[in-house]
């Protein structure tokens, strides 16, 4: 993919990436709205909506590690694609402290998406 954004448009239902993949491009939601969720124990926990203006898929780009979350366009969604390469240019500009500061949050979020996932999961078993 070169550095210039392009636009993408996902049916209802259409998988935008899947949990576990790697990352190489961000997305901003022109229009429509995207849910993002992980699946722990076989069970679809969501994190969340994505609509008009909003970014997601971008924590893979920035820290190389795969996907933390699955994302699902839930009506027919545009999106304008961002590059790996277009946002590697703008952190390399940031100075050291910045990206090291960034890349700890990330962690942090990781971590955190994980153990609040496997905490709904856990509740919810309980009360069954």
């Amino acid at each position: 993919m070169n550095n210039s954004a392009r636009r993408v448009v996902f049916p209802k239902g259409a998988t935008v990436f899947a949990e576990g993949e790697p990352g190489t491009t961000a997305y901003v939601v022109e229009s429509g709205r995207v849910s993002v969720f992980k699946t722990v124990k076989g069970k679809r926990v969501d994190i969340g909506d994505v609509t008009q203006g909003g970014i997601f898929g971008e924590m893979a780009l920035i820290d190389d590690h795969p996907r933390m979350a699955s994302a699902v366009a839930e009506e027919e969604t545009a999106c304008v694609i961002i590059g790996k390469e277009r946002l590697s240019e703008q952190l390399d500009k940031a100075p050291r402290g910045v990206r090291v500061i960034v890349n700890a949050l990330l962690g942090n979020i990781r971590a955190m998406g994980a153990e609040l996932a496997e905490a709904t999961v856990i509740l919810a078993h309980d009360a069954e």
